[in-house]
């Protein structure tokens, strides 16, 4: 009798426990379904992942440049002292506007020969009209007529060659001649100081006068990069004293020789200036950015989990189905993650206010 009732105890106790279990495996389903509240989808952003060609990125280093097409060297035409410096380094000048005063001896002599032009060309006048009354008054010939006129042709011509000498030469007051800018733009170099002497047969410039609008970033590539650069790729400069502002151009012109000094390659990148930021000689650093023939799937950077030396994205369906997913990374270009494995194009991940989520995933 004793041995019905112990089988029955058993089967009781076996109820009671596979019921217990049964509960407990309820209670942990229910714990570990997450569903994604309304607030926290309306502040998540979802991006889908593609299958793109890969971009490739080379840095190069470089410094602005002016541009060349616009940049004009100021020479001295006579030679003399300095005797007034209208402008200094760095200032805004308008095109014809005075950059220096010098005092010539040149001009001096120039406007001698000018004031003994004039006075030979009023003898010639007096000569002619005095050659003209004999030769109506029958007292001379017509050739002495028309000497007289070409006495006073020639006074004439030479009064307009120095009229258009000092229409180059730009004179001013007395004897000297004013240097005046040929272009409007800044003044970014000058080799002038008052009272120094000019030389015609110096072949330095004194000023160089460069519009700024747009500038060149001159960049340089070494041997192992010029099979990836090529004329039209994408160019991202940064600068030291604007590092969180990258200014976009392209690369337009190639230089197709080596430095001897340095072994590299330079490239041009021409980049809109209307801002001013950019200065010459500031240090660049240029990021060149291609295609290949390779194709991956494509994340945005901010999509990617690293933890615990591990990547990891979130998956999303709907708000009741959202993944943590392992993902081997194969390279990161910008805002661009590449992957090797883990995804499959057009799936969906979450890039925005995701670590929340995966933290409460993760428990």
């Amino acid at each position: 009798m004793k041995q019905p009732i112990l089988i029955l105890g058993f089967s009781l106790l076996a109820a009671v426990i596979w019921s217990g279990c049964k509960h407990t495996q309820a209670e942990d389903t229910e714990k570990s379904t997450f569903v994604l509240s309304d607030t926290m989808l309306k502040n998540i952003r979802i991006d889908t992942a593609h299958l793109v060609p890969v971009m490739n990125e080379v840095r190069l280093s470089g410094k602005v440049t002016p541009n060349g097409g616009k940049v004009l060297k100021v020479y001295p035409l006579v030679s003399g002292y300095v005797e007034d410096i209208k402008v200094q380094l760095g200032d805004y000048v308008q095109k014809g506007q005075v950059l220096a005063v010098i005092h010539s001896v040149e001009i001096a002599d120039y406007e001698k020969q000018l004031a003994q032009a004039r006075s030979d060309r009023g003898v010639a006048e007096k000569n002619l009209k005095v050659a003209q009354d004999l030769y109506d008054s029958r007292l001379s010939t017509e050739k002495d007529v028309v000497n007289a006129k070409g006495e006073l042709q020639k006074n004439n011509a030479e009064i307009n060659r120095l009229n258009d000498l000092f229409k180059i030469y730009r004179k001013g007051k007395g004897a000297t001649y004013l240097v005046t800018a040929p272009i409007s733009g800044y003044v970014i170099e000058k080799n002038i100081n008052n009272n120094m002497e000019i030389r015609t047969d110096n072949s330095a410039n004194i000023f160089t006068i460069s519009e700024l609008d747009d500038v060149w970033v001159m960049a340089n590539v070494f041997e192992t990069d010029i099979a990836k650069i090529k004329e039209g790729y994408e160019a991202d400069v940064v600068t030291v004293s604007y590092p969180d502002q990258p200014f976009h151009g392209k690369i337009d012109k190639i230089y197709n020789f080596l430095d001897p000094a340095t072994k590299t390659m330079q490239v041009r990148i021409r980049i809109d200036n209307k801002n001013m930021l950019l200065k010459p000689e500031m240090f660049a650093t240029v990021y060149v950015k291609y295609t290949d023939q390779n194709e991956k799937i494509a994340v945005p950077s901010a999509a990617i989990i690293f933890d615990n030396s591990k990547n990891y994205v979130l998956v999303f369906k709907d708000k009741f189905n959202i993944a943590v997913r392992q993902v081997e990374v194969a390279k990161t270009s910008g805002d661009l993650t590449y992957l090797q494995s883990g995804l499959q194009a057009d799936e969906k991940v979450i890039s925005k206010n995701q670590l929340l989520i995966y933290d409460a995933l993760k428990d």
